[in-house]
């Protein structure tokens, strides 16, 4: 335990390094730059950002990619409040208070709201990122082949289930995923499957390349087959951008709750920033000592929303860290940074990687206070990059994707990757398919036949090895539970609104 704080002080220090510093002020920004662009994701300025990691202390590139996420989860609400269009599907509930308020000329006070339940939502969840991350990692460790077996289905099953609106649409795109993670050479026999004759494919498709084209290139191809629009002009910030101790003392039970509810959801695979949103929005306005300013402006809908959003972060990191098992798109696309970067989701993070483990760790505190700083001193500046046209959106973003793609390893063919990765997240998106899922796939795919083979080569091809321990049927059971999962949770929201 003494070990672990000295681990985590260390952590703290190392975060505050000049050069971490200046990657979470410039992270951070980006972030929110990312968030407040109507039509940008989280999880694509992350995947656009990842070949900038490569070069990096992998400490410092996973501060970078925290602080993209961090950034852009609170960007979205500034695009939310000032014109009613949430920059992220995340801020979708802010908008619905948020907007309301900018009409009455209260667009500062809305904004240093989202602010500070961002803040809060991001801090607080910072504590379950240190505490239940060791415990996850340690139960990591009792993990053999079968249980890693029926980790990589588990993970599948409820990303697939819960991120799409159909079982059938979520679970095909995932077995795409699965059918792409087996381009490369036999892990066990060493021979060459559907490698078309490419050396570069040797080691499969590179996960940067297929992230880059499935979330950012596609998200061009949509832009660009859209008319060119020019954004609605955003609302002029008049008041002060300020927040009393009183509003202070009014928000923080909404914020305390939302916290707990975008936590819980964050920890839980599949679920995300969006649903957190909506949940938390919904509990503020159950909760709330004034009902009459719901529809019509209330601050405590806006800090429900945000809080909520915001906690999901640092709970999605939880599992994605230890079990290898993403929250959500935007946390798989970081493990995906992750591997590029050598390192191995899991039990490892924690004993031979602790120090950058640790210094992630606080470098993701510190990037909650410079989201709240950056965000209270310049949201009149974000304001006006929030009515970007596509028309400068469209070909920035396709030049990044081709640089990025490139840089990786200096390879052309790399590019097409990228590009053929692009066309297939078009078509995701117009078949309402889960880009998510296929990330799964391609990631989750390879440590799941790993483990299958290596399970019955051990066990002379017996298949009763993968339920021989209490840890499979219990990784059977969550399998079940993920596949059902939108059914029930349907269900619950049914039972809800009645």
């Amino acid at each position: 335990m003494l070990e672990t704080l000295g681990m985590m002080g260390a952590g703290l220090l190392n975060a505050l390094a000049p050069i971490n510093l200046f990657a979470i002020i410039a992270s951070t920004t980006l972030g929110i730059i990312i968030g407040c662009l109507p039509g940008l994701s989280a999880a694509m300025g992350v995947a656009l950002l990842l070949p900038v990691t490569f070069g990096m202390d992998p400490g410092t590139g996973l501060i970078v990619l925290g602080g993209i996420y961090c950034g852009a989860i609170f960007g979205g609400s500034i695009s939310a409040i000032l014109i009613h269009t949430p920059g992220t599907p995340a801020s979708a509930a802010t908008a619905i208070e948020g907007y309301q308020l900018t009409l009455q000329g209260k667009a500062a006070k809305a904004l240093a709201v989202a602010c500070f339940a961002s803040f809060f939502g991001g801090l607080m969840s910072c504590i379950s990122l240190y505490f239940f991350s060791p415990l996850l990692a340690e139960l990591a460790m009792q993990f053999k082949s079968p249980e890693y077996f029926w980790l990589s289905i588990f993970g599948l099953t409820v990303i697939a289930g819960v991120s799409s609106k159909s079982i059938l649409k979520g679970l095909m795109s995932g077995i795409l995923g699965l059918l792409i993670s087996t381009i490369g050479m036999d892990p066990m026999e060493g021979v060459e499957r559907f490698m078309m004759g490419q050396d570069t494919l040797y080691n499969g498709v590179n996960v940067t390349c297929a992230l880059i084209g499935l979330f950012s290139m596609s998200q061009v191809l949509i832009l660009a087959e859209k008319k060119i629009v020019q954004r609605a002009k955003a609302a002029k910030i008049t008041d002060k951008m300020t927040i009393t101790k009183g509003e202070v003392k009014r928000l923080l039970p909404h914020c305390t709750r939302s916290w707990l509810i975008g936590n819980i959801l964050g920890i839980l695979p599949g679920a995300g920033a969006t649903i957190a949103c909506f949940m938390g929005y919904n509990e503020a306005k159950r909760f709330t000592k004034h009902p009459e300013e719901f529809g019509n402006g209330s601050i405590d809908g806006v800090a429900g929303s945000e809080a909520a959003n915001n906690a999901v972060t640092g709970g999605s990191l939880i599992p994605t860290l230890t079990l290898g098992i993403p929250g959500e798109s935007v946390t798989a696309v970081l493990m995906g940074g992750l591997i590029i970067h050598g390192l191995q989701p899991g039990p490892e993070l924690f004993t031979t990687y602790a120090g950058m483990t640790y210094t992630f760790f606080g470098g993701f505190v510190f990037v909650q206070f410079a989201m709240l700083i950056i965000g209270l001193w310049g949201c009149k500046v974000f304001a006006n990059i929030s009515r970007l046209s596509d028309s400068i959106l469209i070909p920035s973003i396709f030049i990044l994707c081709v640089v990025g793609s490139y840089a990786i390893h200096n390879n052309f063919v790399e590019v097409i990757i990228m590009f053929i990765f692009g066309f297939i997240g078009y078509f995701v998106r117009k078949f309402d398919l889960n880009a998510a899922a296929i990330v799964l796939g391609l990631i989750l795919g390879p440590i799941g036949e790993n483990g299958l083979r290596r399970s019955l080569i051990l066990s002379d091809g017996d298949p009763t090895v993968l339920f021989s321990t209490p840890l499979c049927w219990m990784l059977i059971v969550m399998c079940i539970l993920g596949v059902f999962s939108p059914i029930l949770m349907e269900k619950w929201t049914k039972v809800k609104s009645h």
